[in-house]
């Protein structure tokens, strides 16, 4: 091969090829300079050619002030026959063609990308967690070279597979170089802020990482109630369950330089609110929370994914203060335009507020996006 490039380090060449225009050539010289590399765990080119959106077809205006969605679900072609096809739902058909489409009808300008707890939990197989982390990391990290400004990644890991998982940060942040980490509220019946994870956050925390976390059910909780989805419940519970145990078990205080996003609005939170508020207030608690639990809360950010509606959104911005909202869609589940309607809609937030939730809240998270 000629390319002078190929000899480049893989994040160098990642770097490089943000920069270029034509999506089709990006493309090329991309899995050529990775190949050569020696970067053998990215998808081969066969992986790609489904996506076939080029951004030629990317909106070239209104990036600056477009929307940034905080919670957008997808999921690499290849992976999709490795996983439970009952359970995956509307991300069996996922494509980046169409989530761009969507985007650029619904005024949204960038998706930071995670994976989604569908397909049986493949992540919490030991056997295939750590090789579809990576698999998913490198599609995703394709995704936003194809495409400038459109897609960030989260990086996503094999917890609670301690080890692997600090390998995997170290792979997104260093090579892939993400814009965070993507975590699930639990995993099996061990929630975030649990001592079994400290080395993980550590690491966050030496990082100043961005956290991005998503519900998933509980070994405890499956199917307690015959005909009700385990989301309908199950997630806005796990969400507060992991909230209270980060900031109870004292995670929180321990790790203040992680940037955690609950989604959600965070789940039940604030209509708990009292009952944490009076936990904080205990004698037991107190001298570990002179700002009361809700200084501790106030320091999270929380999505808008799920609970676009007056009641949810005006008991959040009760609890939190407003640089804390930041978008959220949950796609493909809920599609980006009925998130924006329903939002813009709900007759909480004021125009100077909704700009606030829809871009520049989480544009400080999210450096090379602020322009």
């Amino acid at each position: 091969m000629n390319d002078q490039r190929s000899c480049r380090p893989l994040s160098r060449i990642l770097s490089e090829k943000r920069s270029l225009c034509d999506a089709a050539t990006s493309r090329r010289e991309f899995l050529k300079s990775v190949a050569a590399a020696g970067a053998g765990a990215l998808l081969p080119a066969a992986a790609w050619m489904p996506q076939i959106a080029s951004s030629s077809g990317d909106r070239k205006g209104g990036l600056r002030d477009g929307l940034i969605d905080v919670h957008s679900h997808f999921i690499p072609p290849s992976v999709i026959p490795q996983l439970d096809a009952k359970s995956l739902g509307p991300m069996a058909g996922w494509t980046a063609a169409r989530t761009l489409e969507e985007m650029d009808r619904s005024g949204v300008s960038t998706v930071i990308t995670s994976t989604a707890p569908a397909g049986g939990d493949a992540f919490g197989d030991p056997s295939t967690a750590v090789r579809l982390a990576r698999e998913c990391n490198d599609y995703a990290a394709g995704l936003a070279v194809d495409h400038p400004g459109r897609f960030g990644v989260f990086t996503n890991v094999p917890m609670p597979n301690i080890d692997a998982t600090l390998r995997e940060i170290e792979y997104g942040f260093d090579t892939l170089k993400a814009d965070g980490v993507a975590l699930f509220t639990n995993y099996g019946d061990r929630f975030l802020g649990d001592p079994l994870f400290n080395p993980v956050f550590e690491e966050l925390n030496r990082r100043n990482a961005v956290v991005y976390t998503h519900p998933q059910v509980a070994d405890c909780c499956k199917n307690l109630i015959a005909g009700i989805g385990y989301a309908s419940i199950e997630f806005g519970t796990n969400t507060t369950r992991a909230i209270a145990q980060v900031v109870f078990g004292g995670a929180a205080a321990r790790y203040p330089n992680v940037r955690l996003i609950w989604s959600h609005g965070g789940g039940t939170m604030p209509y708990l609110v009292e009952r944490f508020a009076l936990m904080a207030q205990s004698a037991q608690m107190a001298p570990k929370f002179p700002q009361g639990f809700v200084g501790a809360a106030g320091k999270f950010y929380y999505d808008t994914a799920f609970v676009e509606n007056a009641a949810a959104m005006s008991a959040l911005r009760k609890v939190v203060p407003m640089s804390q909202i930041v978008f959220g869609t949950d796609y493909p589940y809920r599609s980006f335009a009925d998130n924006v309607k329903d939002l813009d809609g709900c007759g909480v937030f004021s125009a100077e507020e909704l700009r606030l939730i829809h871009r520049e809240n989480a544009a400080p998270l999210f450096p090379r996006f602020k322009a």
